[in-house]
């Protein structure tokens, strides 16, 4: 049985606040989202419905042959999303924040080697890419990423040194808040519509069939994607594990702040 830390409600959204406290006390701030990761109902639910036998298995494991450096067609088994907070307002258009996103922007030095708790991973591989379609699969979430007008997904895939975790991280940049937080509705498994193709390494662990678990939240005109795994889609012992895997593999996420205080400067 997966267990979640933290059973105090969250007085934004009603559920579990997963978002751990540094040694003061005081919520530590890495990523700066809460980053309640799985709800602790939600993924009881899947766990009691699917069996652990199935490894709670999600979508089709088909290879992506038209992109090299794709992995498996697969969604992840607990989903959490989350919509953009008021804070986000700045840049709830592309139109006012026209700049592409670069590799060195997304990926810079202090984001090649990330750690939270005991877990430590290193950036294995990063791709900025201007085709959406070809970053993700589902016919749906393709047409979707186009009808609001997707001109970018990077992604950065993360391992850990023994190799038995596994990252993904994904930022999605739309034309303006509302369509980021349509596709945060789309990717959720229970639609079918598809997910983020995860980006392959080579000499690391491929995303498997078997257990994963994703985060997604609209940061504006951004979708903010965190993805991890036992490395083989084992299931994890608790559900700690995995969210104190998802904070580490969060921190790229630091480059949208930037961009909204950069955002707020402007427009003083």
């Amino acid at each position: 049985m997966i267990e979640a830390r933290g059973t105090d409600p969250s007085p934004k959204d009603g559920g579990p606040d997963f978002w751990p406290a540094d040694d003061s006390g005081h919520r530590a701030k890495a990523p700066r989202s809460r980053l309640p990761l799985i709800i602790a109902a939600i993924v009881v639910a899947v766990v009691a419905v699917a069996g652990a036998v199935a490894f709670f298995v999600l979508g089709d494991e088909e290879k992506a042959a038209s992109a090299p450096g794709n992995g498996a067609r697969i969604s992840p088994v607990a989903y959490t999303p989350q919509m953009a907070d008021k804070d986000m307002a700045k840049l709830a258009q592309r139109s006012a924040d026209q700049r592409p996103i670069t590799q060195g922007e997304a990926f810079p030095a202090d984001v090649k080697n990330v750690s939270f708790q005991k877990y430590s991973l290193a950036l294995a591989a990063s791709q900025v890419s201007n085709d959406c379609k070809t970053a993700a699969w589902g016919t749906r979430l393709q047409a979707e990423l186009a009808k609001y007008q997707c001109s970018q997904i990077v992604r950065g895939a993360y391992v850990s040194q023994d190799k038995k975790y596994v990252g993904q991280f994904s930022a999605i940049n739309m034309a303006n808040q509302q369509g980021a937080e349509q596709i945060v509705r789309t990717l959720d498994p229970r639609t079918g519509a598809g997910f983020v193709l995860p980006l392959t390494a080579p000499g690391s662990p491929a995303f498997a069939k078997g257990f994963s678990a994703a985060y997604a939240q609209a940061y504006g005109h951004y979708v903010i994607i965190t993805w991890v795994q036992r490395a083989g889609g084992v299931q994890p012992g608790s559900l700690n594990e995995m969210i104190d895997v998802s904070l580490a593999v969060e921190k790229p996420a630091d480059f949208v702040w930037g961009r909204a205080e950069l955002a707020d400067g402007a427009q003083r």
